[in-house]
């Protein structure tokens, strides 16, 4: 199962689009997860386009899709505990209010934005993930997103694609 992982879209500024590195992961996948900050419900929406949408709101986001979608979710894939949360707040970094907002939940992996810095590591035996962002790298050196890889429960990956 290939699922692509995108947070932060920041799109609304000067009609951009969807690289082309993401379109054809997104276009690949058997499922998307958006860790919030859409910013539009007009991105939400083209991304549902691309196939089955599972999302988080992000402290960005209209007013709308805060209404509609949850501040954090867990989904289960092939035995894969995914914990799924935007992780702003304030204090304490990015990461440790990702973990925390699963802390009472036996969680495998939590996917995580906000920062737009790409993330990967292990805290205390669960994976944190931020695939940062496709469309506004702030100071990072390249957009990015994230594939992850499920064959079953004990094998699976996950990676960030870096472009320009």
């Amino acid at each position: 199962m290939k699922i692509t992982v995108l947070s932060d879209t920041h799109m609304t500024r000067g009609g951009k689009k969807f690289p082309e590195v993401l379109v054809k992961d997104l276009e690949e996948s058997e499922l998307i997860i958006h860790a919030g900050d859409f910013q539009t419900v007009e991105i939400f929406n083209s991304l549902k386009e691309y196939g089955e949408l599972t999302a988080v709101a992000g402290n960005v986001d209209e007013e709308e899709l805060k209404q509609i979608l949850p501040t954090k979710t867990t989904r289960v894939l092939h035995g894969i505990n995914i914990g799924i949360v935007h992780g702003d707040g304030k204090g304490k970094t990015t990461e440790k209010r990702a973990e925390e907002a699963f802390s009472n939940e036996a969680v495998d992996l939590i996917i995580f934005g906000h920062s737009h810095i790409p993330y990967l590591r292990y805290h205390q035996g669960v994976l944190l993930f931020n695939p940062g962002s496709p469309a506004d790298k702030r100071r990072q050196p390249a957009y990015s997103h994230g594939v992850l890889t499920i064959e079953d429960e004990s094998s699976w990956s996950i990676h960030h694609k870096f472009y320009t």
